[in-house]
């Protein structure tokens, strides 16, 4: 299928060949019939993009900051191979999407296949999108009328928040499609509405809707046809919905409003405020959320947990509905808002409009209406096709394709010699990003395509924690080898299903705990297996916070970070000590979140081994730092690039250039012992054991 894709690396706009995204839980799948460009949200991107790297840097100084601590942290190389990972990724464009449901999740009950729709869904002829962000569409609300709904759920949330009364006024500074909608839909509430812009065009639909206008193109004076227009009072109410780096649309607002009046931005400003401009009038300023109550919550719009109405009238849902019951009542006209059309395959003219001088409003573009098949799933790479499948076990597919799988998984394949056959994402988006950059043969949103084809010798695992246990019986069953990143399963049941198959396979399954293959760690246990002595371990991580609604966090999802991340770890000390840990108890202190813990463990040679896990330190402080103590000796390990040891007979130190957390040699490893037909490079019991611990520890 066509789906618009922008690089955030160089600003480049492109129509590609993307697989179609595959159902998820709770959605919808929708074939498109017509898409809007929000002009001022993707012309920003695409500005961004275009801009150099010390451009991208001044727009982003939080960014910048999380740089500088990473690269005193981890090094130079790395932090610069992480930021020029972030800006290779694609970025799907669109956010106003009309279309007809063609697919849906079962326990989906407030639509039906052949439903006309619209959502929040990308440019692209088919889009997966959850229940909450669609609506259905009144019948007589045609397409192109109801594609203005989304940035019409936009005005009205900065209206609700500014709450008009009918007869107040209010002032709209930036009159383009948003700016447009809001002065027609404060209109409908009754208020008298001035609006302010530079494009004449802009502010002659303005005057037509019923509101008077500035027109700062001509000098006019903002402030005084402000104070004429409130009869000397002072406006009721400012919405800004501009985009513009200017603090003056702020300031102009505090200047034109009556004591203790609001002011609400929409769009983008500079936002220096002067204390003396709210102070003196105890003035409002909020900033507003995209369509409404529900923007950004994973339980509403990902899990389809709505908001009881008695408690949250208006949701972004229910602000979708609003505004196609006023275009339905002809109390919204957007019609005349509509400037150019084109069909999806000439969408690259649209896009060198919004970036050029030329004069546009609201954009259309039409789609011929693609029927979904299996071979639709699936994008066969042609510059790729030619490269030939080997025989030696090292044919690879990857179901995948995320930040950490483009960043150091695949390349760690592909450093290693295997061929890449098939990569698998679930938007499309991602898996062809993947299939150009690392040479694979096909992209495709289909899991049954790679477990189903025998080219594919081993199947990679690195989807949401999850997924994992169900490919992984899934890629045994078929005969695959198996490389998951951690974790192995979420669960007891899980995690005895995997113990029984792999009993019964005569393939390899291994878990991505790559630390145990850092050339530091290999250094440490040799030293350690020189001494007879009793040691003790402590290893401390420096996690950092996690926002508690991030999937990691999510106790069906992710499962939480002793299972997602704090198994690496207890994974390390037990490959340190080399026998079974017998016992394990854990203390954690009191927070949301319960990941700020420290865990003991006894061995059953009677050495004891302790993690500190810590989400409360700062990023500024290197991650993780593993000691050994041994008869008056210590082996200290600082982040995998600093290796010391203290009194320790025969070493003093091993320190890296770069950081080095072993994820070259642990790949290297599984595909060896695939090739050689031996056992996972880390024995299956250890592997049972580890996941088991850290799924009761949790």
């Amino acid at each position: 299928m066509k789906q618009i894709l922008q690089s955030l690396k160089n600003g480049v706009t492109e129509i590609a060949d993307v697989p179609v995204p595959s159902l998820t839980k709770g959605s919808l799948l929708i074939q498109t019939n017509t898409t809007l460009i929000s002009a001022g949200t993707e012309r920003m991107l695409l500005d961004f993009g275009k801009s150099n790297f010390l451009e991208k840097a001044r727009q982003q100084p939080d960014k910048v900051r999380m740089v500088i601590d990473k690269i005193k942290t981890d090094g130079l190389r790395p932090t610069i191979n992480t930021v020029l990972n972030k800006l290779d990724q694609p970025v799907p464009l669109g956010y106003s999407n009309v279309g007809i449901v063609s697919d849906i999740d079962p326990k989906v009950t407030q639509f039906q296949i052949g439903d006309r729709v619209i959502s929040n869904g990308k440019h692209a002829e088919i889009v997966n999108v959850p229940q909450n962000l669609c609506a259905k569409i009144p019948d007589n609300v045609s397409n192109s009328e109801a594609a203005f709904t989304v940035v019409g759920a936009i005005a009205l949330q900065g209206i609700r928040l500014v709450k008009p009364t009918l007869g107040e006024c209010i002032v709209v500074t930036g009159l383009g499609l948003i700016g447009l909608i809001t002065v027609q839909l404060l209109r409908a509430n009754g208020c008298r509405v001035l609006g302010i812009d530079k494009d004449k065009s802009k502010l002659d639909l303005a005057q037509k809707f019923g509101a008077e206008v500035v027109d700062i193109s001509l000098a006019q004076n903002p402030i005084d046809i402000a104070n004429k227009f409130s009869r000397g009072r002072g406006v009721d109410a400012v919405l800004i919905t501009a985009a513009t780096s200017s603090n003056e649309p702020i300031h102009q607002a505090a200047l034109m409003c009556r004591k203790r009046g609001r002011i609400v931005l929409v769009g983008v400003t500079g936002l220096k405020l002067s204390r003396d401009d709210f102070f003196q009038k105890e003035l409002t300023f909020q900033v507003s959320a995209s369509y409404g109550p529900g923007r950004y919550d994973p339980s509403f719009e990902e899990k389809g947990n709505d908001y009881p109405v008695g408690f949250v009238r208006w949701t972004e849902q229910r602000n979708f509905e609003a505004i196609l019951d006023m275009i339905s009542m002809n109390k919204l006209d957007v019609n005349p808002l509509i400037s150019h059309r084109f069909d999806i395959t000439n969408a690259l003219n649209a896009y060198h409009i919004i970036s050029s001088s030329k004069p546009s409003l609201g954009i259309l573009l039409d789609y011929p209406g693609l029927i979904v098949s299996e071979s639709s799933k699936t994008v066969n790479l042609s510059s790729h096709t030619n490269q030939k499948t080997i025989s030696t076990g090292k044919n690879i597919s990857f179901i995948g394709s995320g930040a950490y799988s483009n960043a150091v998984l695949i390349p760690a394949f592909k450093k290693a010699g295997a061929c890449l056959v098939s990569v698998v994402s679930g938007s499309g988006v991602t898996g062809v990003h993947a299939g150009r950059k690392f040479k694979f043969k096909k992209t495709t949103t289909s899991t049954d395509t790679v477990f189903k084809d025998h080219n594919t010798d081993a199947v990679v695992i690195t989807t949401r924690h999850d997924t994992h246990a169900k490919f992984i019986l899934k890629g045994l069953q078929h005969k695959k080898h198996v490389f998951v990143e951690k974790p192995l399963c979420m669960s007891l049941t899980e995690l005895n299903q995997i113990d029984d198959i792999s009993k019964l396979s005569n393939n390899i399954l291994m878990v991505g705990f790559n630390r145990r293959f850092a050339p530091q760690i290999q250094k440490m246990k040799e030293l350690v297996s020189r001494f007879s002595y009793p040691k003790s371990m402590i290893m401390t991580v420096n996690a950092g916070a996690i926002p508690i609604n991030h999937w990691t966090q999510d106790p069906d999802i992710g499962g939480g970070r002793i299972i997602g991340e704090c198994c690496h770890f207890i994974d390390l000390l037990r490959f340190m000590n080399g026998t079974p840990i017998i016992h394990y108890q854990k203390s954690s202190m009191k927070s949301p979140s319960s990941d700020t813990v420290s865990i003991q463990l006894t061995f059953k040679d009677g050495l004891i081994g302790s993690i500190h896990y810590f989400s409360n330190g700062t990023k500024s402080y290197p991650k993780e730092r593993l000691e050994i103590f041994a008869d008056g000796s210590v082996l200290q390990l600082d982040n995998f690039r600093r290796l010391q040891g203290f009194n320790w007979p025969g070493f003093k130190k091993m320190n890296l250039s770069r950081q080095d957390k072993g994820q070259e040699a642990c790949v290297a490893a599984f595909l060896e012992a695939i090739q050689k037909d031996q056992g996972s490079p880390i024995p299956i019991n250890e592997i049972i054991e580890v996941s088991r611990i850290s799924i009761e520890l949790a």
